[in-house]
This record gives structure tokens, C-alpha cells and sequence, in this order.
């Protein structure tokens, strides 16, 4: 007998806030339990901030058992809490995804880099580092309205907590997980837009080490397919609720 679909718990992307899964909640036809995660929005002032500490945030607010989804920096968290917690999370649903970086060399590069734009960020006003994010290469072509959208929710954040949240969360401060991938027996849906080339290879490795994942690759879309293309976003995500309540 199947149960009632378990409850999602969505995480944002780097700049964004828990709003920005609003367009695919309106699609869904529920809400996510989506909270702004450190440095990010109403806990733009939280501390410390490191991908642990995240995870565990996460782990505290959601339900004993529930679908996990992540965009970029958020699937980088969805992963560690997955890693930490598989026996309540029951499916997880990765949008442009990384485990990281792997070669240390490459690695330290990248470090150095987040914290020379953290710097920047922390010298510039909110408004004047949205703009350029948003004109990132991640993100070119998105539809006006995509790019105002995504815009306003970026407003919502201040420079002292982005900039923090670069220096604890970029992909130079996350340990790479590829070697972990096999211990993800949880069904995974690898999101990932058809024009983002290099997040593309990315989930196709990831779909390779993964023991039951699936691969979703969205027709003219970037980055940021949440917000390009919400209506698959939100019916990979009640999927994969329908199948965990069926397997429950």
C-alpha cells in the first residue's frame, strides 16, 4: 500500500534565497519547505558558515522523512545531508550539480579565487554585485523575465553575508565528494540544462558513479533550470515524491 507523498525540502543556489523556488512550488501545486540557508536572506547574519553546519540546518528543520532537492551550491549542502542522513531522505533531485572539485591543485586555485571575489562583493553594494551576477556566462540568455525574477531574489541578500558565504560554501571550501557518490542508494535525478555544457559532462559522471540515478537533460535551458524551465522541475520532484510514497 502506498502512503501519503512525503514532504519536500528544496535548497537555493549561491545569491539566491528560499523564494527563488517559488515558480516551481506555484507549478507543483505545493509548497517546499525552502529556507534561506546561512549568509543567504533572513540569516544572511548567521555564523559560522561551512557545508556541515549547513547540512546539519537542514537536517534540524526538515521532516523525519522526505524528498531532498538542490540547486548548485544548494545540491553541493543536499548531497552532504543525503550522505549524513540517507535513512530520511527518500529521493533527492540534483539541478546543476557538482561533488566538487577533485584535483587539489585545481582546488586551491578556486579557493583563491571565491575569496578575491568576496572581497569585492564585501566593497560593493548589494545592487551593484546583483547586476553583475546576474550578466555571469552561467546565465546568459536567460528570458527577460527569468532574469528579473532571479534578480529581485537577489536583492534579498546583503554583500557581508554573500561574501561569507562564498568563502564557506564556493566549490573550493566543499571537500569533493565523487568517491562518497556510491554510498547515494537513494533514487537521484541529476537535473541539468541542455546549453550548460559543462555542467552537462559533470551529470553525466555523476549519473555514471551513482548507484540509482536518472539523468534529465532540459531542451534550451542554462544553468539555473529551476528557474528557466519550473513546470519540470516541479513534476521531476512530484515523481520522485510519488514514487517514494508507492516504494513506501
Amino acid at each position: 500500500m502506498s502512503r501519503v507523498s512525503p514532504p519536500i525540502v528544496a535548497l537555493h543556489g549561491f545569491t539566491n534565497t528560499g523564494r527563488s523556488w517559488d515558480a516551481v512550488a506555484a507549478a507543483l501545486g505545493r509548497e517546499p519547505i525552502a529556507p534561506d540557508l546561512r549568509g543567504h536572506g533572513s540569516a544572511s547574519d548567521v555564523r559560522p558558515i561551512d557545508p556541515d553546519v549547513c547540512a546539519a540546518d537542514v537536517a534540524a528543520l526538515a521532516p523525519e522523512r522526505f524528498v531532498l532537492a538542490g540547486y548548485s551550491m544548494g545540491a553541493r549542502i543536499a548531497m552532504r545531508v543525503a550522505l549524513a542522513q540517507p535513512e530520511r531522505v527518500e529521493a533527492l533531485v540534483l539541478i546543476g550539480a557538482t561533488p566538487g572539485i577533485a584535483d587539489p591543485v585545481e582546488r586551491a586555485a578556486r579557493v583563491r579565487e571565491d575569496d578575491e571575489l568576496a572581497s569585492e562583493i564585501e566593497g560593493s553594494t548589494i545592487e551593484s554585485f546583483a547586476h553583475r551576477w546576474g550578466r555571469h556566462r552561467l546565465f546568459k540568455g536567460q528570458a527577460p523575465e527569468v532574469a528579473r525574477t532571479a534578480h529581485e531574489d537577489r536583492l534579498r541578500n546583503d554583500p557581508a553575508g554573500l561574501a561569507a558565504a562564498l568563502r564557506g560554501l564556493g566549490q573550493g571550501a566543499c571537500a569533493p565528494l565523487w568517491a562518497r557518490l556510491p554510498e547515494l542508494r537513494m533514487p537521484v535525478t541529476l537535473i541539468v540544462g541542455e546549453r550548460d555544457a559543462r555542467y552537462r559532462k559533470v551529470a553525466e559522471r555523476m549519473t555514471a558513479a551513482l548507484p540509482r540515478a536518472q539523468l534529465l537533460t532540459v531542451p534550451a535551458t542554462r544553468h539555473a533550470v529551476h528557474l528557466e524551465a519550473p513546470a519540470i522541475v516541479a513534476e521531476a520532484l512530484a515523481r520522485a515524491a510519488s514514487a517514494a510514497a508507492r516504494a513506501g
